[in-house]
């Protein structure tokens, strides 16, 4: 929103807000993101070949819950932090606090791996195209939230874009997981993990440019 906008949306007298209007616009942006990023998912990836058996599979959910999980906490961080002076204590600290299980988790798994499979455990065979996919396919969710904030008054600006991005991360992972074929829990927590992070860190450092208010 720009400054001058406001104060002359505020000097003609108290503003209308419909109810839930925030809610809604960041719902639109990550609906829109995740119709987006699927299509991108489909048009460029594919879903994997195995997918009928996949879906029996307790990790192929596993993979799914992950991330959206992380939208939901994501989604409420961003509408709040898009509100003047709004925080997201709890919303953040359980994005956080999820994340940091799954990195442990991985690692302890590895920790009980056979010394000679730890490598191949980790990694897999699709380490580094993970990590740049999510980041990519996140493209389209990234956008339309910062849009979205944008026409919203948000006053922490830094956190906001970090919302945002965890946000578009998230949705990729989920996206991405239709496609991905890896089924180790090292995988997931680490790969999947820096995956999201990466929109989430991009979204730290645009936010006081992209979001400040004009």
């Amino acid at each position: 929103m720009k400054t001058d906008a406001l104060v002359e949306a505020l000097a003609r007298g108290p503003i209308a807000v419909g109810a839930h209007a925030v809610e809604r616009r960041v719902g639109i942006a990550l609906a829109a993101g995740a119709v987006l990023a699927a299509f991108a998912m489909l048009a460029a990836l594919g879903v994997r070949a195995d997918l009928r058996v996949a879906v029996g599979a307790p990790m192929f959910w596993m993979k799914l819950a992950y991330p959206l999980v992380l939208v939901a906490s994501a989604t409420l961080a961003t509408a709040t932090l898009a509100r003047p002076a709004g925080r997201a204590r709890a919303a953040t600290a359980a994005g956080v606090a999820l994340m940091a299980a799954m990195v442990a988790a991985a690692l302890g798994a590895l920790a009980l791996a056979p010394p000679g499979g730890r490598l191949s455990l980790a990694l897999g065979h699709s380490a580094l195209a993970c990590v740049a996919d999510v980041t990519a396919l996140a493209l389209p969710a990234f956008v339309l939230a910062l849009l979205a904030l944008r026409t919203c008054a948000p006053t922490r600006l830094r956190a906001a874009g970090a919302a945002a991005g965890l946000l578009a991360g998230a949705v990729a992972a989920g996206v991405y997981a239709w496609h991905c074929d890896e089924m180790a829990l090292p995988f997931l927590g680490l790969w999947y993990t820096l995956g999201m992070a990466v929109p989430a860190a991009i979204g730290a450092a645009l936010g006081p440019r992209v979001l400040r208010w004009a």
